[in-house]
């Protein structure tokens, strides 16, 4: 660390890609010297003792992100630099406090000029200000008193920095300077947090700052000596009184105040439009609370506390693929919490309810410890028959499996119902029988019930899925148009080309799906599929494709020839 602070003593003028990558190490140096501190105040949203924590592992991915950069070859750009920052801690944002930050660096990215190879002090003051106004935009329902207050502080002192310095440097030619602007937004910052507890009445109760804003001021001081060469004076007028630290400690073990939500759910969302996340901001918004969701260019990360982890999941699903999906039980983490809680979690009787299209994958999944529901090919179940199917099951936990996008309505009208009697109900929107397949796999009852379902949920997201069918009348496709007898080949749910030999079109169908790689494959057969289709795709698999697997099933009468799963 000494020679990164003497290589920049003399760089305060600039704020560029080197300043950065510096910047990444001293602040994660740092949080690293803070982080007990700042974990022992952590009141605020939920009293679990991990912002320290959760900042310093988010930091310790943006600095991934930069090495990985610098590691290219090529001297990178500042706003390149930046937003590799911004992407790590996206990426590797733990906490409502990290995915905050992530956030906070992502609009820093966005506030500098693209074409600039470095920021000066009205660029950087204008890179403190987007950041400050994306992470207020990226909070559902944000709080004064917060790491929001402190950004926002820093960010009104670094402009105000930014035109005297400006203004002080015009009659030499001049473009202010970094370092005081930097300083500025440093001393604004530690000013504002000191008024937290008198702006929120949980850090006034337990006599602290807000840790999330004092998480922020050590990322700030960094800057401060990255673009100075000095590393600001320890913080003490802002830290609470002796011994009310260790107080907040103890607040932290007694577990959260007034029982909020259970669990906090995070995960990275795949979705290429706003319009997706904002109906997902909003049906997560009325599920629980502390949400923050931030990201954007088709990768968002997700985070809030709620006490139905599954319907969280669930919404993700809805409007993109969720993956590293996080679910932290508070009390669970705590070893406290809501009385009996866990207790129910661990007595609670689980099943499976699954619609299936034939006999004999209907045998298979019951075999696979699942209650199911026989829908032949052109029928329907009504609402009403999926609720008397999940009220059959007698558990207090149900998963429902609807395995066809066409019944996901239906199949949610009946999970609401359930739940109004009392019956906690996890809707996974499977759209094929083998996405239900690959969720039963992974099936564990012993485990909690939100645990349960993330782990179905991700295997059945994880299944790609098409089926080989036979016309039945003529009709317009996205590979033309068919007639009565052509055989379809379909790929999630469309139609991807029409051919006369049913094992021909199977074997285009899954060389296809295989394209794009894949460990497993499950080939469902009913009882139209030609006798040799079988042993054809599985030497075909074995012949072509290295290291996949195969497994066959016999589904009866599923009103295709063939489903095939590729996981």
């Amino acid at each position: 660390m000494p020679k990164v602070r003497e290589t920049f003593f003399d760089a305060s003028a600039v704020f560029d890609a080197s300043a950065v990558r510096a910047w990444c190490a001293l602040a994660l140096d740092a949080l690293g010297r803070a982080r007990e501190e700042i974990d022992a105040i952590n009141v605020y949203p939920v009293p679990d003792g991990d912002t320290g924590t959760n900042l310093y592992l988010t930091l310790e991915a943006a600095a991934a992100g930069v090495e990985d950069v610098f590691a290219g070859g090529a001297a990178p750009r500042l706003p390149e630099v930046m937003r590799a920052m911004a992407h790590g801690a996206l990426v590797g944002a733990r906490g409502n406090s990290g995915t905050i930050c992530a956030q906070l660096l992502r609009g820093m990215a966005e506030g500098l000029d693209e074409k600039a190879p470095h920021a000066d002090a009205a660029g950087l003051s204008a890179a403190l200000r987007r950041a400050a106004d994306s992470a207020w935009e990226a909070v559902a329902r944000p709080v004064e008193g917060t790491v929001l207050t402190v950004a926002s502080a820093a960010a009104a002192a670094a402009t105000a920095a930014s035109a005297a310095s400006a203004a002080a440097a015009a009659p030499a030619g001049g473009n202010g300077d970094c370092g005081a602007v930097a300083r500025a937004a440093y001393d604004g910052a530690c000013e504002a947090l000191a008024r937290t507890p008198g702006q929120l009445e949980t850090l006034g109760r337990a006599g602290v700052v807000d840790a999330g804003g004092r998480g922020l001021v050590a990322v700030l001081g960094a800057l401060v000596e990255v673009l100075t060469g000095e590393r600001p004076a320890a913080l003490t007028a802002a830290l609470p009184a002796e011994g009310v630290v260790a107080g907040a400690a103890e607040t932290c073990a007694a577990g959260p105040d007034g029982g909020g939500p259970a669990y906090e759910v995070i995960y990275l969302l795949d979705r290429t439009d706003d319009a997706g996340v904002d109906r997902l901001r909003a049906r997560l918004d009325a599920l629980g609370d502390s949400l923050v969701i931030v990201g954007g260019d088709g990768l968002w990360n997700v985070h809030v506390h709620v006490d139905d982890a599954g319907a969280a999941v669930e919404a993700g699903i809805e409007e993109g693929r969720p993956h590293r999906i996080r679910i932290t039980h508070f009390a669970a983490d705590q070893g406290v919490g809501r009385p009996g809680a866990e207790d129910s979690l661990q007595d609670a009787r689980r099943a499976v309810v699954a619609v299936l299209p034939g006999e004999g994958l209907a045998a298979l999944c019951a075999e696979a410890g699942a209650s199911t529901l026989l829908a032949p090919p052109g029928s329907t179940p009504t609402a009403e028959e999926l609720l008397k199917a999940v009220r059959a099951a007698g558990a207090r936990e149900v998963v429902l499996l609807p395995n066809d996008d066409e019944l996901r309505p239906v199949a949610s009208a009946a999970a609401e119902r359930a739940r109004a009697e009392g019956i906690r109900v996890a809707l996974i929107p499977t759209r094929a029988a083998v996405q239900g397949i690959a969720a039963l796999a992974v099936h564990q009852p012993e485990r909690s019930f939100d645990e349960d379902v993330v782990s179905m949920t991700s295997a059945a997201g994880a299944t790609r899925f098409a089926e080989v069918t036979v016309a039945d009348r003529q009709a317009w496709t996205m590979a033309g148009i068919c007639q009565p007898g052509d055989v379809l080949g379909m790929v999630e749910g469309d139609v991807a080309l029409i051919g006369s030999d049913v094992t021909a079109v199977a074997l285009d169908v899954l060389d296809r799906m295989l394209s794009a790689g894949g460990e497993l494959v499950t080939l469902v057969l009913d009882d139209t599929a030609p006798e040799d289709l079988a042993t054809a795709l599985e030497s075909h698999v074995h012949d072509h494709h290295l290291a996949v697997d195969t497994i066959i099933h016999r589904g009866g009468a599923q009103g295709c020839p063939l489903l095939i799963g590729v996981e």
